[in-house]
């Protein structure tokens, strides 16, 4: 097998690209295997990457480790999706390691190196969309909108971290907090306003949401959660639940249905906030469906294929 490592330097707080090459190439040597050490340059690029070193050891099998956070892992899946010879990993070096919290909170088995080279492939679902592909979350509204809103927080001094979420939190809960929204879910009408509309195949997201502990990426469907039109009061009454996965204690506010696909547009012509694994899109018209094809993503050899679906 070759086994190729794709650093992005800017992942996490600072530029750790010496370090982690020097224990893959440590772990590598000391093995005997054939390996890549490539490095991203830009937004991207590992996409890039990924796409050409496939071609060039087509009918070889080969695995990706996405050395980064979770947006370096989107764009190393975005490059494997569809490519029978291929599997993906995660070596989290980020700050955000959301998806691979699947296989526990700490995530610290994905961390040796030995355990990942030593894993197992599991087939997992992924999300494609007009807009790009995602293996975790993809979500529209209020907390993409946040999101989106963040960096020009985070380069004003001493806005860092939670204090850029909050300044951007501020500024379009002022902006408001709902839009007009057409939803159509496996051929079934769902228009209304919404706050947010979240699509999960992962459970995880955002540093600590688990809106959706009972989705599970080997079952061929997205868990869709739809926050109606709620008032700020409503809001700091429910996101707490909505954090922890509790969305069933409210009905009267959440909906949640089981999807194969999903098409979303803005109904007065808009360009809606879209967010896929971190990434953010404008777009008026969204349409994303759950791949027909399978991810072959490597677990640690200690790993369970799954945890247990959690249904309360």
């Amino acid at each position: 097998m070759k086994h190729v490592f794709i650093i992005n330097p800017a992942a996490g707080k600072q530029d750790s690209t010496v370090e982690v090459a020097a224990a893959i190439r440590a772990v590598c040597v000391e093995r005997g295997l054939d390996y890549d050490i490539l490095t991203t340059e830009y937004p991207r690029h590992a996409v890039e990457l990924v796409k050409k070193k496939a071609v060039e050891y087509c009918g070889e099998a080969i695995r990706f480790y996405a050395c980064g956070g979770d947006g370096t892992l989107n764009e190393v899946a975005a490059g494997a999706a569809g490519l029978a010879n291929v599997s993906i990993t995660h070596y989290p070096c980020g700050s955000g390691n959301d998806f691979i919290k699947l296989f526990g909170a700490d995530c610290q088995s994905f961390k040796k190196l030995e355990n990942l080279i030593d894993g197992k492939d599991v087939a997992l679902d992924y999300i494609e969309s007009d807009c790009g592909v995602c293996i975790n979350v993809f979500s529209v509204g209020l907390d993409a909108r946040i999101a989106s809103g963040m960096p020009k927080y985070k380069r004003i001094p001493l806005l860092h971290g939670s204090m850029a979420y909050h300044a951007s939190t501020v500024e379009h809960l002022m902006r408001g907090l709902h839009e007009p929204y057409g939803v159509e879910i496996d051929g079934v009408s769902y228009d209304s306003r919404y706050t947010l509309i979240l699509a999960a195949n992962g459970r995880f997201y955002g540093g600590g949401y688990n809106p959706v502990p009972e989705a599970d990426p080997t079952d061929g469907k997205l868990d869709v959660l739809m926050i109606d039109a709620v008032d700020v009061l409503t809001i700091a009454r429910i996101i707490g639940a909505y954090k922890a996965g509790k969305h069933r204690n409210y009905p009267q506010y959440i909906k949640h249905v089981q999807a194969d696909a999903i098409t979303i547009w803005h109904r007065d012509g808009k360009e809606m906030t879209l967010n896929l694994d971190g990434e953010i899109v404008k777009t008026p018209r969204v349409s994303l469906r759950v791949a027909p094809q399978k991810l072959h993503f490597t677990i640690p050899q200690c790993e369970e294929l799954l945890p247990p679906r959690i249904v309360e």
